[in-house]
């Protein structure tokens, strides 16, 4: 079992499963600022003290009748009871399925509508060196998904001397390739404890914004503090949930 706590946002009407794990061991993890650095390869963040069971997810996601049911993590796709999970959200809810984040190591999925795809880098070398898996895996992967007409989204953080311009503009090409209407959001860095590696500057984050959009129709970008990157609700209030199971 790996996942741990469900939220629901009643505005919105959505549920979302959180997990614990993840199959990459990138030691910039944004998940390491709640933990500090003394996360674990594939676990940034202590070890919740219980797991629902897939029952319990059903029960509760019965009782709320979302009209989508999202999956966050660490990665979602470590969780060896999804596929049960996403064929009971559309088969028996008839909800919109969607993993919030992923490092797209398992695309595509059966009963996944969309994904939004976190890249790491687009050098085979560095890839390898931050994640500990191929290059080719991910970006097979998502194009793959792309084909079977899944709705993707993709995203890449920007690390000042390490994920620089050239890595940003191999992923970019890559998705133009296959539509240069793919959504793509560049965060900037967000210094964990323990790397040595600074937040950009707003002008390097314009300058990397500038390279994206020469490929891609819909670039946005992020920019947040430590503290804001804590607490997403003071800027979205899509963040504003509760938790409704679990801890």
């Amino acid at each position: 079992m790996a996942f741990h706590r469900i939220t629901y946002h009643e505005q919105y009407k959505f549920a979302t499963l959180h997990n614990y794990g993840c199959t990459f061991r990138c030691s910039f993890c944004s998940y390491k600022l709640r933990s500090g650095a003394n996360g674990r390869p594939g676990f940034a963040y202590p070890a919740p003290k219980q797991y629902l069971s897939v029952e319990e997810i059903k029960k509760v996601l019965l009782e709320l009748r979302p009209e989508k049911v999202y999956f966050m993590g660490g990665e979602p796709t470590v969780a060896k009871e999804l596929p049960e999970i996403l064929k009971f959200a559309k088969e028996e809810l008839h909800a919109m399925t969607k993993l919030g984040h992923t490092n797209g190591s398992m695309l595509p999925l059966e009963n996944l509508d969309g994904a939004n795809v976190g890249f790491k880098a687009w050098s085979q070398e560095l890839h390898t060196k931050i994640t500990g898996r191929p290059q080719e895996l991910i970006y097979g992967n998502f194009e793959k998904a792309f084909q079977s007409g899944m709705q993707l989204a993709a995203n890449m953080v920007y690390v000042p001397g390490l994920v620089e311009k050239t890595e940003f503009e191999g992923c970019v090409k890559f998705l133009s390739q296959l539509s240069s209407d793919i959504p793509f959001h560049i965060m900037g860095y967000i210094p964990v404890p323990g790397e040595p590696w600074r937040r950009p500057t707003e002008e390097e984050m314009n300058d990397i914004t500038d390279l994206c959009r020469k490929y891609l129709k819909n670039v946005a970008a992020s920019h947040l503090s430590t503290e804001e990157a804590l607490d997403l609700s003071c800027r979205d209030d899509r963040f504003r949930v509760k938790t409704v199971a679990g801890a």
